[in-house]
């Protein structure tokens, strides 16, 4: 692949630059966006065999939004709550989550990421950050740039369309909200 154009997975060239109507980009952007969510399930399928697939998307949930309880973990990450349960218990017996009391309603607990919890969702990260720094090394350093750019664009526009398409407090309005986040 040549640094004028980039192939596409008919290995089709495309040109670097020009320009393409809404209609145009929806349809090229369309077929990308099928293609990369193929790709992402494919290595979601893939982590769910390896260990502790499960607890990083809790674990992230815990660190980033503070305490919460299972109930509403669950409804954010869009997981049956029994699961959520499961994996639960299994991080509280190895330390990375404590459950406290729920200081309005003391017949609830809320789930607390521990130093132990919060130091293994960074090793998470960390390990993503290094498969994405080998992944894009490749790349010119205005791409990468321009990669984050648009992606942080087209993710702020998405969870916009999402709010304002939909009803607060609709499973779409959370699903939107879940994506707001710049900092997984």
């Amino acid at each position: 692949m040549d640094r004028g154009t980039v192939h596409d997975h008919d290995e089709t060239a495309v040109p670097v630059t020009g320009s393409a109507s809404a209609a145009e980009a929806a349809t090229g952007l369309g077929s990308e966006m099928v293609r990369f969510f193929r790709l992402l399930s494919a290595s979601r399928q893939r982590a769910k065999f390896e260990q502790g697939a499960g607890e990083r998307v809790l674990l992230a949930r815990l660190v980033r939004d503070g305490a919460q309880r299972a109930t509403d973990l669950a409804s954010a990450t869009l997981l049956d709550l029994s699961t959520v349960s499961r994996q639960v218990r299994s991080m509280v017996e190895r330390g990375l989550i404590e459950r406290h009391p729920d200081p309005d309603d003391r017949r609830g607990t809320l789930l607390h990421a521990t130093e132990a919890g919060v130091a293994a969702f960074e090793a998470y990260r960390r390990q993503r950050d290094a498969d994405l720094t080998q992944l894009l090394e490749p790349w010119s350093p205005e791409d990468r740039y321009q990669l984050i750019r648009l992606m942080s664009r087209l993710n702020d526009d998405l969870v916009q369309h999402q709010l304002t398409r939909h009803e607060p407090g609709s499973h779409s309005g959370t699903a939107a909200q879940q994506g707001a986040s710049k900092h997984e």
